[in-house]
């Protein structure tokens, strides 16, 4: 048995300096991470990102966290933790399609939402409004990884998170595929999971964009993808004939389930609880202990940092404790 394990990472860094394409971001060219380490005698450092990440406690609590439908009434509902691995999958095919590099394209992909909010977007746009600076998703998730869990990750694994969103785009190309593996996953899965909850029904998505995208979630995906395989090379992009179908249909889904839907009628509620919720550390701030890490920093951050951490359920019996009486002295049984 060979246990010279340094063997088993020179081969992986020699794969990628051989094999991937000449625009992938190779392991042992990485910018570094703000604090050195040893190196790992068998992973790369993208691995390490990858691994560290996948054992974190904010990628944990994604399996309770909204993506679209609050408090869905079913098992197959998609969750930040569902979406966040169905963005995974879609990208590293890209990836691997491309000869980029699948190891730096997964930890980005893994880490990208870890900032986000119980109840989805609903609650980020609730932190938008209550901190001076606002409050967006992404920049929560690159604080998550430096600050609050200190994951220590490469300078490219942070720029994909930062940048998977909004109007900078990543310098790398699998930063790159991820931000288009984002909206790619999210627009199918929403659309399957709101034709699962009965608000609209496949048949009447734009005529156009099933013509060019496809009828069906499996068709559309791959469409997508060979799509972005065809036309990509020293930059990651679809044709102007995909992009435009993918715009049109995630207009439609802003104009259909997004904003007015059933899929919409517990967002009211669920603002009500993050906004109390919020209000109520903001005079017991005394209650959260997040270490030295964040001592020193002003007491809507530390507060917007417990918050933005919680999971649905847990900020539910939060709010459920704080705010709502409880029975005593004897049988709690209205009748």
């Amino acid at each position: 048995m060979n246990n010279n394990f340094s063997e088993i990472r020179e081969r992986q860094i020699n794969f990628e300096n051989t094999y991937l394409s000449e625009y992938a971001a190779k392991s042992s060219q990485t910018k570094g991470r703000k604090t050195p380490i040893s190196q790992c005698p068998i992973r790369t450092e993208f691995q390490r990102d990858r691994d560290r990440i996948l054992h974190s406690k904010a990628f944990r609590r994604l399996k309770h966290k909204t993506q679209v439908f609050i408090s869905p009434a079913g098992d197959h509902y998609r969750t930040r933790m569902t979406h966040t691995l169905e963005v995974s999958q879609i990208a590293r095919t890209i990836a691997r399609a491309l000869r980029l590099n699948e190891d730096l394209t997964e930890a980005i992909a893994l880490g990208h939402d870890l900032g986000h909010t119980p109840f989805g977007h609903t609650g980020e746009e609730v932190l938008a409004q209550l901190l001076p600076n606002g409050f967006k998703h992404n920049e929560q998730s690159l604080r998550v990884v430096e600050i609050l869990e200190n994951l220590n990750l490469t300078a490219e694994t942070l720029d994909g998170i930062l940048n998977h969103t909004g109007e900078k785009t990543p310098y790398t190309l699998e930063g790159q595929i991820v931000k288009i593996a984002d909206r790619i996953a999210y627009l199918n899965h929403d659309i399957d999971d709101a034709v699962r909850a009965g608000i609209i029904k496949e048949t009447e998505l734009p005529e156009n964009t099933i013509k060019i995208l496809g009828s069906n979630i499996n068709t559309r995906i791959t469409t997508t993808i060979k799509d972005i395989v065809n036309n990509s090379s020293d930059k990651i992009k679809m044709s102007n004939n995909c992009k435009n179908a993918m715009d049109e249909l995630r207009k439609w889904m802003f104009d259909n389930v997004y904003k007015d839907s059933i899929a919409k009628t517990e967002e009211d509620k669920a603002k009500k609880v993050i906004s109390e919720l919020f209000n109520y550390y903001m005079e017991n701030s005394h209650q959260l202990d997040f270490g030295q890490k964040i001592a020193s920093e002003k007491k809507e951050r530390i507060v917007a940092d417990y918050i933005a951490g919680m999971t649905d359920r847990f900020a539910l019996q939060d709010y459920f404790d704080k705010f709502i009486p409880k029975f005593w002295g004897g049988n709690s049984n209205l009748l």
